[in-house]
């Protein structure tokens, strides 16, 4: 955690690692900031949160976005905003990396990790824990 009033970080857009967390590097407190990378035909967890609402910044690549089953194409210097229970993937179904910067924060401080998420868009019981679950294999 910085000693100062103000923290300077860095990414790697070509990382190996998909998720890359800057909120701890840089002090934040009050908001989730993490940068994710999706390699070609990657894709994250169908997943929800309880209070987290989140914002993603398409820095390069194309993201696909599903969002209660519908998809949407966000290309470069694209931003979405997602509400808290609306069930979302993110995925990367281009031929290059896709680089998002992902937002997150509660209405009031922010909680962390708050999410559920489910194995398809048939699932419609509660939803599991991440942390608790294998990470995905694509």
């Amino acid at each position: 955690m910085p000693d100062t009033d103000f923290a300077i970080a860095s990414f790697t857009r070509e990382s190996p690692e998909r998720f890359q967390r800057l909120r701890d590097v840089l002090g934040i407190s009050g908001f989730g900031l993490n940068v994710l990378v999706f390699q070609p035909n990657q894709e994250g967890r169908i997943h929800a949160h309880e209070r987290q609402e989140e914002v993603f910044v398409v820095l390069d690549g194309e993201l696909t976005l599903i969002v209660e089953g519908s998809e949407q194409k966000l290309v470069r210097d694209q931003v979405v905003r997602i509400a808290p229970p609306t069930r979302r993937q993110l995925a990367n179904r281009a031929s290059v990396p896709l680089v998002l910067l992902a937002i997150g924060s509660a209405a009031a401080d922010h909680a962390g990790r708050d999410g559920r998420m489910w194995d398809s868009w048939e699932d419609t019981g509660p939803g599991a824990v991440p942390q608790q679950a294998p990470p995905p294999t694509s």
